[in-house]
């Protein structure tokens, strides 16, 4: 199960932190990651973490504007949203997958959380 906290609205270069917690020790290590959806578009990769924090991945549009972080002693995930732009509203959702990481691809995760919606205002 995943729990996913933060999201809401903000001014054009703002900021937000998306926090997402999993249960299940099993879930500890697992490789973590965000992805986002707007409304009429596919669901795309936002940002990857390995199962011990060393490697990360991000998208073009994010690279330099986001950072994906763990701790797996509170096993949760963060996304740090700053320099946010109209285009980066959209219901993000977190996800896990078994593998190592960091993984863009979405069928490499199987597990997903509820989604929270974040809006950034021109």
């Amino acid at each position: 199960q995943l729990q996913t906290f933060g999201g809401g609205f903000v001014q054009a270069g703002g900021s937000l932190r998306l926090s997402c917690e999993a249960s299940g020790r099993a879930t500890i290590y697992y490789a973590k990651g965000w992805f986002r959806q707007a409304p009429g578009e596919d669901r795309q990769f936002v940002a990857a973490i390995n199962w011990n924090g060393k490697s990360t991945n991000y998208a073009d549009s994010v690279k330099g504007r986001f950072t994906i972080s763990r701790d797996n002693d509170k096993n949760t995930v963060t996304l740090q949203m700053n320099s946010l732009r109209p285009e980066d509203s959209a219901v993000y959702y977190c996800a896990l997958g078994t593998g190592r990481g960091p993984f863009a691809a979405s069928d490499l995760y199987e597990y997903w959380g509820q989604g929270t919606e974040v809006t950034v205002s021109s």
